[in-house]
């Protein structure tokens, strides 16, 4: 089932900003999209039914460093099942607000996946460049199956078509921060999607 979010109340965005962890980050938030609660009920729907489809199965999760190290946790945790994981990193952002679209593996997986299952973790999908770049690479090692779970889409920016098994949230083509989504190494921890000010990162990008 497909989730398209749209703005929130000013009232569900003024509860949720203030029952933020992070006091120091709160006058930068321009607009929470996705509350924390929703992300929780979301996660919990898409663990049910990884669960119910991989029974049986060796399940290999590969997060998707660093932005996915959030969602993998959260969702490993509501999958029934015995698994095992592995990270890669990539990069294609820097300190930019879009991606360039030049992708670089900063780290590469630990084991072979050849012969297994695979559910590859990414937190958004905006483009779609970086995610066909991986899945490529990742299905010329021979896993048995690949899918992708992402709790973020942006459907209207996306350039390559791509096939995401597990989705969360169709989002606007806005940059967003929390829930393991970064501007600048900053925002991670938050418990929600949010966007930022454009004063919060005009400095960055001129």
């Amino acid at each position: 089932m497909n989730t398209r979010t749209g703005h929130r109340s000013e009232r569900d965005t003024s509860a949720d900003t203030l029952l933020s962890h992070v006091a120091e980050f709160e006058h930068d938030i321009e607009q929470i999209l996705i509350s924390g609660d929703d992300v929780q009920a979301k996660i919990r729907e898409l663990g049910d039914r990884i669960t119910e489809d991989y029974r049986g199965r060796d399940l290999l999760l590969i997060g998707v460093l660093k932005g996915a190290f959030v969602l993998m946790a959260d969702l490993s945790r509501n999958i029934r099942l015995p698994l095992q994981f592995d990270f890669m990193a990539v990069s294609s952002y820097g300190a930019a607000t879009k991606t360039s679209g030049v992708v670089r593996i900063m780290k590469d997986l630990d084991r072979d996946i050849d012969g297994k299952d695979v559910l590859l973790v990414e937190d958004i999908v905006d483009s779609g460049l970086t995610l066909a770049y991986l899945l490529r690479n990742l299905r010329a090692r021979k896993p048995a199956s690949l899918e992708v779970c992402a709790l973020l889409q942006k459907p209207e920016v996306q350039q390559v078509p791509l096939d995401i098994k597990y989705r969360g949230f169709e989002i606007p083509p806005v940059f967003v921060v929390g829930y393991g989504l970064d501007f600048a190494e900053k925002y991670r921890n938050l418990p929600y999607v949010a966007t930022l000010k454009p004063e919060a990162y005009a400095h960055m990008i001129g």
